[in-house]
């Protein structure tokens, strides 16, 4: 079986109070973009377990990548025989784009289709959630407001569909960890729902992201990015998630496409959604 993991991006992010356990409630909605990896399931020839990584680079021991760990909790709670697993990276990594997340939730996706265990996507979401917090949002694949550490989740209808995502991605990574200890959590003065259900050339300055000052303060080109998607014509212009993907929202495939060519020292992505 295979099929295609697809990345994320946030619009809008409040990190509203840092929790007793150390985590951090927040306010976002995750929105599902059409750039994918490839993730292929089938039957262990040897009796064993395997995960081969192509593409771009996997820098991480194979037990530890997620992917396997989602196989890993499947074959624990229910027994499952062993597979081949085959993974090409497209998706960058520390990008704020939920890669990882969104192979991992797949596979308990698919896992729960080859074997035909029947499982609901709410408890599948409920595992995912142990995997990281924002896998159980690619169980259900479609507009979420997200709120708790990201794993509360609720349809949201927000449509952007007709608009032109470019993704610029610098040589850069973020570590969300450190983005984290470096945010100042504030309860948020503006209405979230609000503001999402207004128009997108509506957003900018209303819907933030609230890492944004502190990572460009780190990344000074990052907020360069945002700024040079907004003079090209983009409607919303923000960073994704904690970084470093910086996104811009345009009515046209042409401007977006024209904008992508003033950033040759990055990766860029132009997604008609």
């Amino acid at each position: 079986m295979i099929t295609f993991p697809n990345a994320k991006i946030n619009l809008g992010l409040n990190i509203v109070e840092r929790r007793p356990d150390g985590y951090h409630n927040i306010e976002t909605v995750f929105y599902p973009i059409p750039l994918n990896d490839v993730l292929e399931i089938v039957p262990a020839r040897d009796g064993e377990t395997t995960l081969q990584c192509y593409g771009n680079p996997v820098d991480c021991p194979v037990e530890k990548n997620l992917v396997m760990k989602a196989y890993r909790l499947m074959q624990e709670r229910y027994g499952i025989q062993p597979v081949e697993i085959h993974l090409y990276k497209h998706i960058p990594d520390g990008a704020g784009l939920g890669g990882g997340s969104s192979d991992a939730a797949h596979v308990l996706v698919m896992l729960n289709k080859v074997f035909e265990l029947g499982i609901s996507d709410a408890d599948l979401a409920a595992m995912a959630v142990t995997l990281g917090a924002d896998c159980a949002f690619f169980v259900y694949n479609r507009p979420m407001m997200a709120t708790g550490i990201g794993d509360v989740l609720s349809p949201l209808d927000v449509n952007l569909k007709g608009k032109t995502l470019l993704l610029v991605k610098p040589p850069v990574g973020v570590d969300t960890r450190t983005a984290y200890s470096r945010v100042v959590p504030a309860k948020p003065t503006v209405d979230f729902a609000h503001t999402i259900a207004q128009p997108v050339e509506s957003w900018d300055g209303l819907l933030v992201n609230d890492f944004e000052p502190s990572v460009f303060a780190a990344l000074p080109q990052l907020w360069l990015i945002k700024a040079q998607l907004m003079d090209a014509g983009a409607q919303y212009a923000a960073m994704s998630g904690s970084g470093s993907t910086v996104f811009g929202i345009f009515n046209s495939d042409k401007l977006a496409e024209t904008a992508a060519d003033t950033f040759a020292d990055c990766a860029t992505f132009v997604l008609h959604l």
